[in-house]
């Protein structure tokens, strides 16, 4: 106990040490980054109808264009069960948005030079070591070369995620108890046990990569995954409402989540699981890379600002420009496209037009997604509904909030279209 009183003292002495130096991001009159304030309340209006038609209970949208906020607009209820008003400042699972924070992490070992990309997984994560591929008849086969950390941060090492009760394979993972595992040692212990579905870099798969990048970020650093992320992206940020387990005075800007039930079609609410990962946020032990942390919309938007100024806000740096420029490349071969379901958001557009980096799915070609996105931009969402996206050709970051487990189709191209239709000076 006494340690880990230290522990977070020292902690809260480094937040408030780099927060001396944190800075709100500045709001500024629309006409002034070259967009309309009048054509801006079309988001706001394209996400009230969503409330309106009972497929949300409530959104949060966060638009900066230059490094400065025109749009901040919460609209809708706390929960379906929560006619209390939205708020800016409540807390949502983020999910899958998890995963890019995961990847910035990694990165900056990389910078450090404490592994390279094409090393094995196995060097750091020996619990990989005797995977088989599982075909699609049932039998197994050795794999013809080991997972590459390159393949981990793009989703090519072919493990499996349990995400599409369809496969055989995916289901073994559903029903290995991986998120009642006490710690990622544990969960690459079980993992480690199962069976890929493809062989390494045979294919684009949305998977469980990133827990394991979370542990290896944990094992290349000496430190517990959450300290590292608390020290060295929450901390000089000053992202004060991002972490694993909601403290106990912030759980009233806790939000529920929703599904629409298929049977009434009907908002209903989620209720949380004690002692399951992304199930359980007040007794937390595994930290979960790719889908554990809980977010504010001004929060996550500080850590999309401080990738468009090239990793660096209010005079603090996270991670170099240049590795944000190679994050945010392609990095898949012209055999290879990132598709999928899940908690991937791809879907939203078809995947086509789309491209994978390092942690970041990448446009590759805005005609074939069906909206105005920009060549280049990188992005993500969570299982939730949750959403960003950065654009840096028209120096564009969104971000969009919500609580809702299988989003509608259209709610991030309608988000895409409702934004850049109010750019009046387009860069492009």
């Amino acid at each position: 106990m006494r340690h880990f009183n230290i522990t977070m003292i020292s902690s809260l002495i480094l937040l408030l040490a780099l927060s001396v130096n944190a800075k709100p991001i500045p709001e500024s009159r629309a006409e002034k980054v070259g967009m309309s304030t009048e054509r801006l309340t079309r988001v706001a209006e394209m996400t009230q109808r969503y409330v309106d038609e009972g497929k949300m209970a409530g959104i949060v949208t966060m638009v900066a264009r230059k490094g400065r906020i025109v749009h901040f607009e919460a609209v809708g209820n706390k929960g379906v069960d929560d006619k209390r008003p939205l708020e800016k400042t409540d807390l949502f699972r983020i999910y899958s948005m998890s995963k890019p924070i995961t990847a910035v992490a990694l990165m900056q070992l990389y910078e450090q030079g404490k592994f390279h990309l094409n090393d094995l997984v196995t060097k750091y994560v020996p619990e990989l070591k005797d995977m088989k591929v599982r075909q699609e008849d049932g039998t197994l086969v050795d794999v013809e070369s080991e997972l590459t950390m390159h393949q981990l941060l793009t989703h090519t090492t072919g493990l499996g995620y349990g995400l599409d009760p369809r496969n055989a394979t995916e289901n073994l993972y559903a029903q290995a108890g991986l998120w009642e595992s006490k710690n990622l040692d544990e969960l690459a212990q079980k993992i480690g046990k199962l069976p890929l579905r493809y062989q390494p870099g045979e294919q684009w798969h949305y998977s469980i990569a990133v827990d394991i990048t979370g542990l290896v970020v944990q094992r290349l650093s000496g430190m517990p995954f959450d300290k590292y992320l608390q020290k060295n992206i929450f901390a000089p940020l000053a992202m004060v409402d991002t972490f694993f387990e909601v403290p106990t005075d912030k759980l009233n800007r806790f939000l529920p989540n929703h599904y629409l039930d298929p049977k009434t079609g009907k908002l209903t609410t989620i209720e949380d699981t004690p002692g399951s990962a992304m199930r359980d946020y007040q007794t937390v032990s595994l930290f979960s890379g790719g889908g554990g942390l809980v977010s504010s919309t001004m929060d996550y938007m500080r850590f999309c600002i401080a990738l468009r100024n090239g990793g660096v806000l209010d005079g603090n740096r996270i991670l170099g420009e240049k590795t944000i420029k190679y994050m945010t490349t392609n990095h898949l071969p012209a055999n290879l496209q990132a598709t999928g379901t899940g908690e991937q958001p791809t879907a939203s557009v078809d995947a086509k037009g789309l491209g994978f980096g390092l942690g970041f799915a990448v446009i590759l070609d805005p005609v074939l997604t069906g909206t105005m996105i920009s060549t280049g931009s990188y992005y993500w969402g969570g299982a939730a509904g949750t959403a960003f996206w950065i654009d840096p050709e028209e120096d564009l970051v969104v971000v969009a909030m919500m609580q809702l487990m299988g989003s509608p189709k259209h709610f991030r191209p309608d988000l895409q279209i409702s934004t850049y239709q109010a750019i009046t000076e387009s860069n492009q």
